[in-house]
């Protein structure tokens, strides 16, 4: 069924990477997208590190198998002559004031290592002073975990590789705003585009989509707001992402840049704006941890809004009683580690191929609210 037409709509993880998935496959492919401000994708951080996180459960299931992906995903991309993700293996830093509380994260790990050594790679407890040699900003009196297979990349460049890579195999990309029209025609402003199935990767978006046939699924927005930092004259591009086991965060990318992040403000509706009360407390946040940075320059504050689901697993699938009719959305802070996984797995199943990947994760069909 490689041959089945598709129209993706959503430029985001989600969307880009069924996208690319789909390409690779030969399979006929347009992507839609209008552009809107506040795309999670393009604000995120990018950490590839769910080893620590202690969530359990089949979210976790996915969230590890997401990170395992990436090598191939790598791989894949640099067959079709893109090698730009941005992505850097520099390990990862699980730091806490409480040992007891790093002695649980080293559990969770090493837990998971059993399964995938090779991509979690050498774990090692190391003391603050260590620590502070790898990441020297870093607040004293902190316990650490060190992961080598901790790594990161940068939303806006991910997105931009597998959308790349899919022209490069024969897919076609349309600026323009969609409606849904039935399962399988897609309004794109004056002109009605058709295709055997239509993928809904809308992000938190995806309602206001799917509401012009009825539908809904439980997700809704969350505004999250990352600021960029900068050390002047200092190199950070092999300093770990940090991780304080709270919802903070630190990464760091090539040259000079620091990502410190992020809010996670609930009920934001589609609010993208930087507000006064989110900046300081991603800075507040990010002092705490390590102090050493109160004299970075701010370059920026990037906001996304996130595909916050009501339980928080993703809804990916094909939506009953609607032939030709999927929907890739809820990834909620995990996108950039699972997203690439989950379309390609996405991918399979709107070409009739079987994705286990997707079980228990299809959204069900229910009149919208």
């Amino acid at each position: 069924m490689a041959s089945r037409s598709t129209l993706v709509i959503g430029s985001g993880i989600a969307g880009a990477s069924t996208f690319f998935a789909l390409a690779r496959r030969g399979a006929p492919v347009t992507l839609v997208d209008d552009g809107a401000a506040g795309q999670a994708t393009a604000a995120s951080a990018g950490i590839l590190q769910p080893w620590s996180s202690a969530v359990e459960g089949p979210f976790a299931d996915r969230y590890v198998r997401g990170a395992a992906f990436w090598p191939e995903l790598l791989a894949r991309l640099a067959e079709v002559g893109v090698t730009r993700t941005d992505h850097r293996r520099s390990g990862a830093l699980v730091v806490n004031a409480d040992p007891a509380q790093v002695d649980a994260a080293e559990e969770r790990v090493e837990r998971r290592r059993a399964a995938e050594p090779e991509v979690v790679g050498r774990v090692e407890r190391i003391g603050g002073d260590r620590a502070r040699a790898l990441f020297p900003p870093l607040a004293s009196g902190l316990d650490a975990l060190w992961i080598e297979g901790g790594g990161r990349v940068d939303g806006r460049t991910v997105r931009d590789a597998l959308l790349d890579a899919g022209e490069r195999l024969g897919g076609v990309r349309r600026r323009g705003h969609a409606v849904l029209l039935d399962d399988r025609r897609v309004r794109v402003d004056d002109d009605v585009l058709s295709a055997d199935a239509v993928v809904v990767a809308g992000g938190a978006w995806t309602n206001d989509l799917l509401g012009a046939l009825g539908l809904s699924v439980p997700v809704a927005p969350q505004r999250g707001q990352i600021t960029h930092l900068t050390l002047p004259g200092v190199d950070t591009t092999h300093w770990p992402s940090v991780h304080p086991m709270s919802h903070h965060y630190l990464v760091a990318f090539d040259g000079s840049r620091i990502a410190v992040g992020a809010t996670r403000e609930t009920g934001s509706g589609f609010d993208a704006r930087v507000t006064a009360a989110g900046q300081l407390q991603v800075l507040r946040d990010a002092l705490s941890i390590a102090p050493g940075l109160a004299d970075a320059t701010v370059l920026e504050t990037r906001v996304g809004l996130r595909p916050l689901p009501d339980d928080a697993m993703p809804i990916v699938g094909a939506v009953p009683g609607h032939d030709g009719l999927f929907v890739a959305t809820g990834y909620g802070a995990a996108g950039l580690t699972m997203g690439p996984l989950l379309g390609d797995a996405l991918a399979r199943a709107v070409l009739g191929d079987p994705a286990p990947e997707l079980d228990g994760l299809q959204p069900s069909s229910s009149p919208r609210a």
